[in-house]
């Protein structure tokens, strides 16, 4: 419930009339005060928000990992090598985490109804221009500018689930918000393995019209702010230097100067690493390795996902409940039982797709907590005013990983071979965890600092 019931005015910054449509949402002329009133409304919009940026941001990886399941089939049709589809990889990724990183300062200002979707409209555009495309230089060059437009999407989840949940609450519904990843990730592979059959640009075009639905559907559902419905701010989100608009040097302090989001931004480095390594290279190394069938692959990766949604909804339930909001603590022991499932996988001698499947779920389950809870600790660290700036900080480092998970690895299978690869990724987990470890001290949230720095 909320702790107030009044709203504070705000001068609010000008915008150019051809960027308002983009301004943040105004409060209501009339706040809501009837205690029972503003419980089923908090109620009701709670539960479509948190619905609404599932299903949106769950279709950002529709036209994002598609990718990875056309790969094979653009390698054999246009001769492109493993170690440059890899390169479009890390391309991507630096592009995509810079522009998160960018995007944050924006989205923490801007209306996430109105972002959000044209993010999705932008990245279904460049999706049908490669999807026409054959020349390697252009399909790389189209590849970096959706990891740029790409950015567009977490910041204003970000912000509207910081503005719309207490933090207390934070990380259970962040890690079910989560699951957007898998989810879309899922699907699209499981999608565009059948759609490869009958041309891998097919894999470009089908997820692009999806998505531009998907933008439709955002403009309608999503609000911005509970004040802009008449609404008072969740509970435990105290006022501020954050309150005011613009940057101030105490709120940069509040994200730059905190050597817990430093550490849990390199810690995230890792987990990205092993990630995308299974999302990206997953259907070439169960084919190449396992002597998997494509279409069976792309359900094994599926199970992967799967896997990490259960993983994210039980780690967001223990950060609340058994590690009291402290979720860099339960990373800990998360990335150590996902190296070891990688370990498994790696060591299993059977090429039953039913038997390779088991360690490939149970890491993607142990990985996806760390995933989802870097976002959560990060942005009560930083608190709601400046969440999608902190994360797009630690998403710097994340998608800088694709440096490793993509170019890097390309290159290391084509010289040594699948068996150094996996071997390293074990390491990789190993690396994380010791980084999880140097951040449990931290305290729960940063509201009360903010608080001291007014």
């Amino acid at each position: 419930m909320p702790d107030s019931h009044t709203a504070t005015t705000k001068r609010q910054p000008q915008w150019p009339a051809i960027l308002r449509v983009f301004a943040p949402a105004a409060p209501a002329e009339t706040m809501l005060t009837d205690p029972a009133e503003i419980k089923a409304q908090y109620r009701y919009w709670q539960r479509r928000i948190l619905f609404s940026t599932i299903v949106g941001y769950a279709m950002f990886y529709f036209v994002r990992k598609n990718l990875s399941v056309a790969m094979p089939a653009m390698s054999r049709d246009l001769g492109i090598e493993k170690s440059d589809l890899g390169l479009f990889l890390t391309l991507h990724g630096l592009l995509y985490g810079f522009s998160k990183f960018a995007h944050g300062f924006v989205g923490d200002r801007t209306n996430a109804r109105t972002f959000m979707a044209l993010g999705l409209i932008l990245s279904a555009g460049v999706n049908i221009l490669f999807g026409f495309s054959s020349a390697v230089v252009t399909l790389g060059l189209l590849w970096m500018l959706n990891g740029w437009v790409q950015g567009m999407g977490f910041p204003p989840c970000a912000r509207l689930m910081t503005h719309w949940f207490p933090p207390k609450e934070l990380a259970t519904n962040f890690s079910i918000w989560n699951t957007s990843h898998s989810i879309g990730a899922g699907l699209v592979v499981v999608l565009c393995g059948y759609l490869v059959g009958y041309g891998w640009r097919l894999c470009f075009f089908v997820p692009a019209g999806l998505a531009l639905l998907c933008a439709l559907f955002l403009l309608g559902a999503l609000r911005d702010t509970p004040p802009s419905l008449g609404l008072p701010e969740v509970e435990g989100t105290a006022s501020g230097p954050s309150d005011s608009p613009g940057f101030s040097a105490a709120q940069l302090r509040q994200v730059f100067g905190n050597k817990y989001i430093w550490l849990l931004a390199m810690a995230s480095f890792f987990v990205y690493i092993v990630r995308y390594a299974v999302l990206d290279w997953g259907p070439t190394f169960l084919t190449e390795m396992k002597h998997i069938e494509l279409k069976h692959a792309g359900w094994m990766v599926a199970a992967f996902e799967v896997s990490g949604v259960a993983g994210m909804l039980v780690s967001g339930w223990l950060t609340d409940r058994l590690f009291g909001g402290r979720g860099a603590r339960l990373c800990v022991f998360s990335m150590l039982l996902t190296a070891l499932s990688v370990l498994l996988f790696w060591k299993l001698p059977s090429r039953s797709p039913v038997i390779c499947t088991l360690p490939l779920c149970l890491a993607g389950f142990f990985l996806y907590g760390p995933q989802a809870l870097v976002g959560v600790v990060v942005a009560n660290l930083a608190t709601k005013r400046l969440a999608a700036t902190a994360i797009g900080l630690t998403g710097i480092f994340s998608y800088a990983s694709t440096l490793f998970s993509g170019w890097g690895l390309g290159t290391l299978v084509q010289h040594y071979g699948w068996n150094i690869t996996l071997g390293s990724l074990t390491g990789v987990a190993l690396l994380s965890m010791l980084l999880f470890a140097s951040v449990w001290p931290a305290k729960v949230h940063g509201y009360a600092t903010a608080s001291e720095q007014t």
